[in-house]
């Protein structure tokens, strides 16, 4: 099947055509690992795993190289392990930013595998390319396109006239509209760091132009070359990292490898928001996925929500859709439990995928295989999803009638009649407040009363009941 993206480069969405149908590759931009992975982190590595799920589908599993890395040099890492040393940890500071990003690294991966993402072919660490990072920094001040200033090595954006063709900016918009640093040692106020010294008690490499680390740029340009060659088909990542970040790796790049064209197709996913804002933690809606675990959200729940919207449309994260998406996938999983799962993929949802990733066409064609009582391909459609339940928290739940809950119900019914005759609700207003409390949401009509577990339910505290 043919599948179409809208490459950022071109501004169109078009035929993919991989360069070796052989071997596709991709090369998606990781996190900086100095803390746990947030809400926009986990949306990325979603949309990206949904990618690859298609590339294998079409074109098979072993045809495909999928590369995401991790930076683990930043400056940001570095601050976290000063902090423990500032808080009495004796170490030494190397210590403790290999201990952090070791720590930060697994979480990533947990949190990560709790809501879907196959871990990808390679993940290269930034600390580990480094030599390969100098070789390139030195090529590129050999061919002009680089200078040294000052323990510094500096990119020449003049040096290289297709700068700002990925964004559609011009230089004047660039300098107008960005945090430029206005530095003596700079040619032009455009110039971006490759290389930059290091004090003692920092991380550091020897180098030509003496201890130092590298710029963030030049670590996914040298790892991209090292993994996938000088040019490979897909570059992906959130659409925040388009300037700077993909601008400056598409310039070096090129210009370090001017017989490559880098990068074919770029994709971008774009931002998230919570409760219809921009995620803050000035606002107080900034959270991580493990938050959401913790809180009881499944990580197929979360996953779901994900691939509801378009990965090119911002994505809401709100608790109705939290909701909305348990009472549909405990619909079913139950629809689906004891089956087999379809040999053949339903074509109409790998067609909505194979159509620039549109996965929430796929969900709508999941809602209509469930209509039509087709289990074994509603089956496979979750399995290819990423959603097919294998072994979540919270999900494990017992029934209503195993759990007690029926039997909670009648007795909120009971104390529900006995107040409409005594107009006295406190034992009803009880009963539902310890309800809420274990997680469990409390309907009452005038039929009758039901309760159904939520995504936090907690049988522990129905304890005293």
């Amino acid at each position: 099947m043919d599948i179409f993206l809208t490459n950022t480069r071109t501004r169109a969405k078009e035929l993919f055509t991989p360069i070796d149908p052989g071997n596709v590759r991709i090369y998606v931009c990781g996190p900086t690992v100095y803390d746990r992975a947030h809400m926009g982190n986990a949306r990325a590595a979603i949309v990206f795993d949904m990618l690859v799920r298609v590339m294998r589908q079409v074109y098979g599993s072993a045809q495909v190289t999928y590369v995401r890395n991790f930076t683990d040099v930043d400056d940001k890492i570095n601050a976290t392990a000063q902090a423990r040393k500032v808080a009495g940890d004796p170490r030494p500071l190397e210590t403790l930013i290999a201990e952090r990003t070791e720590e930060t690294i697994g979480w990533y991966l947990e949190d990560m595998a709790a809501v879907g993402v196959a871990e990808p072919d390679h993940m290269p660490r930034a600390t580990r390319y480094i030599p390969q990072m100098i070789a390139m920094i030195a090529g590129l001040i050999a061919s002009g396109h680089a200078y040294a200033a000052e323990g510094h090595v500096l990119f020449s954006v003049a040096s290289y006239r297709n700068y700002g063709a990925l964004s559609g900016r011009t230089v004047d918009d660039m300098i107008a509209g960005a945090r430029v640093e206005v530095a003596p040692y700079k040619r032009d106020p455009m110039d971006f760091v490759l290389w930059k010294p290091s004090s003692d008690d920092l991380p550091g490499w020897d180098s030509p132009w003496g201890r130092g680390r590298p710029g963030w740029h030049i670590e996914c340009s040298a790892m991209s070359y090292e993994l996938l060659g000088e040019s490979f088909d897909i570059h992906g990542g959130g659409n925040d990292l388009m300037f700077p970040h993909h601008e400056n790796e598409i310039a070096q790049s090129c210009c370090a490898h001017p017989q490559g064209d880098f990068a074919k197709v770029w994709l971008h996913n774009e931002m998230l928001q919570v409760e219809g804002k921009k995620m803050s933690k000035s606002l107080g809606n900034f959270f991580t996925v493990r938050d959401l675990l913790d809180q009881g959200i499944p990580g197929e729940v979360i996953r779901f929500v994900f691939l509801s919207t378009h990965y090119r449309k911002p994505m809401d994260w709100t608790a109705e859709k939290a909701t909305s998406a348990t009472k549909t996938l405990r619909h079913w999983y139950d629809q689906t439990a004891g089956m087999q799962a379809s040999p053949d993929l339903d074509p109409e949802l790998l067609e909505a995928v194979c159509n620039d990733l549109n996965t929430a066409g796929a969900i709508a064609r999941l809602h209509r295989l469930s209509a039509e009582g087709k289990a074994g391909d509603l089956l496979a459609g979750l399995t290819f999803l990423g959603l097919s339940l294998v072994k979540a928290p919270g999900w494990g739940l017992p029934s209503a009638a195993d759990s007690g809950i029926a039997l909670l119900a009648d007795k909120l019914a009971a104390a529900r009649a006995e107040a409409m005759q005594s107009k006295d609700f406190s034992e009803v207003d009880r009963l539902k407040a310890a309800f809420l409390s274990a997680g469990i949401e409390v309907r009452m009509s005038k039929t009758g009363v039901e309760l159904m577990p939520g995504p936090g339910f907690d049988p522990a505290r129905l304890a005293g009941l």
